[in-house]
C-alpha cells in the first residue's frame, strides 16, 4: 500500500472516530507499529492531525470558536436540509413541540405543515417563520436575555418560564456530540436547552452528520437520555453503529434502528 493511501485511510478513521489508537490503525492497515508511528508523526507535522499518547486525534474534534448565525447558514446546507426534512415527519397534528435555536431547526420549521400544533420556542428566527400563522398554530415565544449570535432568548427569565412547560416533543440542534456527551458553545444556552429536555416526553437532536465526534465548550446533556438523533443520509455505517449504542440514530432515506 502506498504512503498516500495509508494517510487517507488514517484520516478517514479519524473523521469517523475522532481519536484512534496505534493498534486501531495497525489492524486497519495491516502494517507494523513502526510504520504507523512514522505516518502519524508525518501527518502531525503536515497539520493533518494531532499526535497524542498512543495514537492520534482529529484536528477538528474540538471547535475553538463559535460560528455566527450567518456563517452557519453557509455550511453543510444539503445535509441540514435532509435532516430537517426528515425531522418534520416526527411531528403530528395536535402535538406540543419545542423548537430550539439553530439554522437546522429553522429549516425544520419551514417543513412543518401539520395543523393544530402548539409551538414553543426561544428562537427569534424560528418565531418569525410562524408569526403570521397564528390561525393555524398556538405559538409561544419565550423571552429573556437575547443572544444575537444564535438569535436565542436565554438566562433566568427564559429558564423560569420554561420550567413551567410540559412539552410533548423537543427538537434541538447542537454544536457537537462525542460519545455520550452533547455539547454547545455557550453555558447559558446549554442550561436553557437542558431544562426543556428534562421537561419533554420525547427528546430529539436534529443535526448534520459532521457534528458527530465533535466537541465544544460546554457539555449539557447525555446522549443516553435522548430519544433519538435525526441526521442526513451521508452518515457512515461506522458512525451510525457507534452512536446507536447510546440512542436511536435516524438517518434520512434509511430505516430507523432498534
Amino acid at each position: 500500500m502506498l504512503k498516500n493511501e495509508r494517510f487517507q485511510i488514517i484520516l478517514d478513521l479519524l473523521a469517523d472516530k475522532g481519536t484512534v489508537t496505534v493498534k486501531d490503525i495497525m489492524n486497519s492497515l495491516n502494517v507494523s507499529d513502526m510504520t504507523v508511528r512514522r505516518d502519524l508523526t508525518e501527518l502531525d507535522n503536515l497539520g493533518k492531525l494531532k499526535r497524542i499518547h498512543g495514537g492520534a486525534q482529529s484536528i477538528s474534534l474540538y471547535k475553538s470558536e463559535e460560528l455566527s448565525h450567518v456563517e452557519k447558514k453557509e455550511i453543510h446546507m444539503e445535509e441540514k436540509e435532509e435532516a430537517a426534512k426528515y425531522a418534520a415527519q416526527f411531528i403530528h397534528s395536535n402535538d406540543t413541540i419545542f423548537l430550539g435555536p439553530g439554522t437546522t431547526i429553522e429549516l425544520l420549521a419551514t417543513y412543518i405543515e401539520n395543523p393544530d400544533l402548539r409551538i414553543v420556542t426561544n428562537s427569534l428566527p424560528v418565531f418569525n417563520i410562524f408569526q403570521n400563522k397564528d390561525e393555524i398554530y398556538e405559538i409561544y415565544l419565550i423571552g429573556g436575555g437575547y443572544r444575537r449570535r444564535t438569535g436565542a432568548f436565554i438566562g433566568n427569565i427564559a429558564n423560569d418560564a420554561l420550567k413551567k412547560f410540559k412539552i410533548g416533543k423537543t427538537f434541538i440542534s447542537v454544536n457537537g456530540i462525542n460519545n455520550e456527551s452533547i455539547m454547545t458553545a455557550n453555558i447559558d444556552e446549554g442550561l436553557t436547552q437542558k431544562i426543556v429536555l428534562d421537561n419533554s416526553q420525547e427528546k430529539y437532536i436534529v443535526m448534520d452528520h459532521h457534528k458527530f465526534n465533535k466537541e465544544d465548550f460546554y457539555e449539557f446533556y447525555s446522549l443516553q437520555n435522548i430519544t433519538g438523533v435525526i441526521t442526513d443520509s451521508k452518515i457512515s455505517k461506522e458512525l451510525e453503529k457507534k452512536y446507536n449504542e447510546y440512542t436511536i440514530v435516524y438517518s434520512y432515506g434509511k430505516s430507523s434502528k432498534n
